[in-house]
């Protein structure tokens, strides 16, 4: 008896979550848009809060954003250790470049504007979250799966772009650039605003660039490109990169070449990727 009524209960508890689930799929325009409403404001206030928290913390986050403009930045020590290794006694010089302010609010303007960006960072997991649970009722489980691998693939490849800037293009475009001199009688001063735009709008392009392997694999899938026409134009692709790279990178060439290089890298993967999904889709 006890198990007939388990039994039933556990039936009752599926039907309910069905038609909770069919309620959710089925809502109407005005009931999609409160959810949506709930959900951006969820994450205003998030990213709110962390922009505050970030704020709040400004010895330990400017520490952390002027790290690439000293010159015993992390990257350097390691290129100098690899070099060790290799057995090359090589070392950096020492260098300096002196930030300045040159209007009255710029420094508090800056700080308030970079804290707003980095709360949006900071928020970027939740935001993400917050989207799929948005769309989620609305895909088939085998969807839902999907979708749960093309998100985390998306922002992995953005963390990456991300994490690339910071240790390795920012800091070596900064040194170039910043110790770049015509001649010994001009002083070269940076300002807090060109640093920061910089640092922001690098950061941020190599976070989306990098997504070429994902765009590359929904293009293969609805048959716009064909691994075959990408490997045969690799040579013109790499022209296209470099292209690519001089328009939304520093104007100079180290940063240009570290730019292209994982780009290229990018693209042949991005062949492969659409290969397999060529061959899974002969195969269905």
């Amino acid at each position: 008896m006890n198990k007939v009524k388990t039994n039933t209960d556990t039936a009752s508890r599926k039907k309910t979550d069905n038609n909770k689930q069919q309620h959710e799929i089925y809502l109407t325009f005005g009931e999609h848009l409160e959810l949506f409403r709930k959900m951006i404001f969820r994450i205003v206030a998030v990213a709110i809060a962390f922009a505050v928290a970030i704020f709040c913390c400004k010895t330990i986050v400017w520490k952390w954003l002027m790290a690439p403009s000293e010159y015993d930045f992390c990257t350097y020590r390691w290129i100098e250790q690899f070099l060790r290794a290799c057995g090359t006694d090589f070392a950096f010089e020492p260098f300096h470049v002196k930030m300045i302010a040159t209007e009255l609010s710029s420094q508090f303007m800056t700080h308030l504007s970079t804290s707003l960006y980095l709360g949006m960072l900071a928020t970027s997991p939740y935001i993400v979250y917050e989207l799929f649970k948005f769309i989620s009722p609305a895909l088939y489980d085998n969807e839902r799966k999907y979708s749960v691998r093309i998100t985390c693939i998306v922002y992995g490849l953005f963390i990456i772009g991300v994490l690339m800037s910071y240790f390795i293009l920012f800091p070596i475009s900064f040194r170039f650039l910043g110790t770049y001199s015509v001649s010994p009688m001009i002083e070269s001063n940076i300002t807090l605003d060109s640093y920061i735009t910089t640092f922001t709008s690098l950061t941020l392009i190599m976070g989306v660039v990098f997504q070429l392997p994902v765009i590359a694999f929904f293009l293969g899938k609805i048959g716009l490109i064909s691994s075959a026409v990408m490997a045969k134009y690799k040579k013109h692709a790499l022209v296209a990169i470099m292209i690519i790279a001089a328009v939304i990178t520093p104007p100079d060439v180290m940063t240009l070449i570290l730019v292209a290089l994982p780009l290229y890298l990018l693209y042949l993967v991005s062949i492969s990727i659409v290969k397999k999904t060529e061959r899974k889709a002969a195969g269905e």
